[in-house]
């Protein structure tokens, strides 16, 4: 939702005047598909038929991706934003798509912590820590 936010934020302004949001619509428009893919694969329970896949690493290197090119999309964006444009619209549109790239971008990296537990195999209850192998 957030990354949607971005890219329509974006898309409504006449970006296509300042390369720099060209950048911003890049990044925040495949990562929305990206992670809309990731979505559908984990709701058909695909990952279950593709188990050679390592899918806790796949989805931590791309939510560690997401994370930093999201950072020069936000940092890009908010450079961007010229408070004297002479369409007060594009004004806060542009302001509030630098905003969410910055909540995006934190909401992939805290997504990139539990993915790295996960990978790493933190996230385990007590039940599953208690079993031991007694041969």
């Amino acid at each position: 939702v957030l990354g949607l936010l971005v890219w329509s934020l974006i898309a409504a302004t006449t970006y296509h005047l300042h390369a720099a949001y060209g950048w911003v619509m890049f990044v925040s428009l495949f990562f929305w598909i990206l992670t809309l893919l990731f979505l559908v694969t984990y709701l058909l329970q695909l990952h279950q038929k593709f188990y050679m896949v390592p899918w806790p690493l796949v989805l931590m290197i791309s939510n560690a991706v997401a994370t930093v090119l999201y950072l020069t999309a936000f940092v890009t964006s908010a450079a961007a934003v010229q408070p004297s444009s002479w369409r007060q619209w594009d004004y806060n549109r542009r302001a509030a798509a630098s905003f969410f790239a910055c909540v995006t971008m934190i909401t992939y990296g805290v997504s990139t912590f539990f993915s790295f537990r996960a990978w790493k195999g933190l996230g385990s209850n007590a039940a599953t820590s208690q079993v031991t192998d007694r041969a």
